[in-house]
This record gives structure tokens, sequence and C-alpha cells, in this order.
């Protein structure tokens, strides 16, 4: 059953009697071309977890391209709409619960044992980096990790340092993976249509961090720390976070060759780096 139309999403909401909740962020892509560049862009593992399958639009297009796959939805209501949309399609497994909640590597091992694994995903925008901090920090078995966001949020992933849109998130995600946006999605082409428009970024997996920190924790810690204010100075950021006494934090930026007058968003990952690995061993002594 093709699910791109709006008379189509107009049957189906009939047929089951179903609304759209916006505390859910459901807002269900009705492109074909964006569906398939999400679908092309999730393929090459044996098997993919897509997070928020809607009314299995993207799930269809997932079925076609890999083994196995694992719709995680957290919306009970959808469950029997995408038993229906997905009657056809033997390779799917309907899994109802909270991405945020599910037991991942459980599901991996139990649902895809031996198989290489990508993940995509619509997020809806409330939730967008707790999932995306999620499936990176926990360190799941993904190759690639295909998602559509908010565009803004595109921005923020794929930001270079010294830009406006630049953050702890583009640290994270540049860490682990190296992010790159594939496609573009106007709102109206949304049902219900947001208020903003969306873009596809993949996010595929390094084969080691892109910077290697003497503590990982505290390399973070730090990330964090040099964001919590974005229009003050590393010295007082730093400061305000640790409780570490000024002057030992300028010698610690010293010792990294750091000038902490700097802000958190002028920062490499290698100067993250640095700066978390002065602050882990001077701090010490």
């Amino acid at each position: 059953m093709e699910l791109t139309s709006a008379k189509a999403v107009r049957e189906i909401q009939n047929r089951f009697g179903f609304t759209f909740k916006k505390g859910l962020g459901q807002n269900f892509l009705t492109s074909d071309a964006v569906l398939e560049k999400i679908a092309d862009a999730a393929a090459g593992a044996d098997g993919i977890i897509e997070i928020g399958p809607g009314f299995g639009a993207l799930t269809q297009r997932l079925a076609r391209r890999a083994k196995k796959v694992a719709a995680v939805e957290i919306d009970e209501r959808l469950i029997e709409v995408l038993k229906f949309t997905l009657s056809d399609c033997e390779n799917v497994k309907i899994v109802q619960g909270d991405i945020l909640k599910l037991d991942l590597k459980s599901l991996i091992e139990t649902e895809f044992d031996g198989m290489s694994v990508n993940a995509a995903a619509n997020l809806p925008y409330y939730i967008t980096t707790p999932v995306i901090a999620r499936l990176l920090e926990e360190k799941l078995p993904f190759e690639s990790i295909v998602i559509m966001v908010q565009k803004e949020v595109a921005d923020r992933l794929c930001a270079a340092p010294g830009s406006k849109d630049y953050g702890a998130i583009s640290v994270l995600c540049q860490y682990y993976t190296e992010p790159e946006v594939i496609a573009k999605a106007k709102a109206s082409l949304f049902v219900p249509p947001p208020k903003v428009d969306s873009a596809v970024v993949r996010l595929k997996r390094l084969a080691v961090p892109s910077v290697r920190p003497a503590d990982e924790e505290m390399f973070f810690k730090t990330v964090k720390a040099s964001f919590s204010q974005r229009r003050k100075t590393l010295l007082n950021c730093l400061y305000a976070s640790f409780g570490i006494p000024k002057d030992k934090l300028k010698a610690f930026g010293e010792h990294a060759e750091i000038d902490l007058s700097r802000r958190g968003e002028t920062l490499t990952l290698t100067e993250f780096a640095r700066l978390s690995d002065a602050i882990l061993n001077l701090h010490k002594k």
C-alpha cells in the first residue's frame, strides 16, 4: 500500500480513527523522493532499526533493502496501523516502546544476532538530541545512523568550529561519526506540516573516534562546561562548572596552549582533547 499521498493518509486515519498527537511530534513524510534517499542511505547493512515508523512509509522501503527491520514505535495506537500497512513485509518486526527506555543492546542481540546494523529515524524535534546522544554514547554497533531532523538541528550536527551553530552536539557527533546532510525537506512535504523545514543527516560511524583524549568522560565534561554559557569565556565557563581556581585554570590553559579568554565555540575537537587532558592530569597534582 502506497502511503505517500494525502488521500492514503486520510484513508488510514478514517479506517483506524487515528488523530495526530502534537505532543508526540507526529509529522509524517509524504515525499517519495526523500523517503528513497533515506532508505538508500540506511541500506548497506543486513539489519535496520527504524525509530518512529509512523504509518510505515519508510519502513516499506527499508524492508526492500535489508534482511530484517525492527520498527520501534512509541504510540500504541499505531501498532494496529502498522500491522495493516506492513502486512506484506514479512521481514519487519514491529516493536512497541520508547526508544529512550528500550534495552537497545538486547534488541540488537535478539533481532540481529550476527548481522551488521544501521539505524534510521524521522525524529520528533523535542527528543532529537537525547536520541542522538543515546545512539552514540552507548556505542551501539550501528555502522551508520540516518536521521530526519529539524533543519537548524542538522546545521548544528555538521557545524564547524567558529560558526554560530557549533555546540556540544556538534562535538559529540563529530567525535564518533562523519555527519553529512544528504537531503532537505520542506514543511509542506509532511502531514500534518510542521512549522519548520527539515533535513536528513547521515552519521557515518568512524572506525575510531576522531580524537583520542586521555579520558573520554573528562573530554565530554570539558565540552559540556565550555558550552554551558555561550557568551562567556572558557575561563568563566570552566570555573563555573569545575570550581577550580582561575589561576590554576589559566595554568592548565597554558599547558594545553589554549587561551582561556576564547569561547567554547572556537575550539576544535583536538583542542578540546588537549584542554581536557590538561585539566585531568594537572588537577591531580
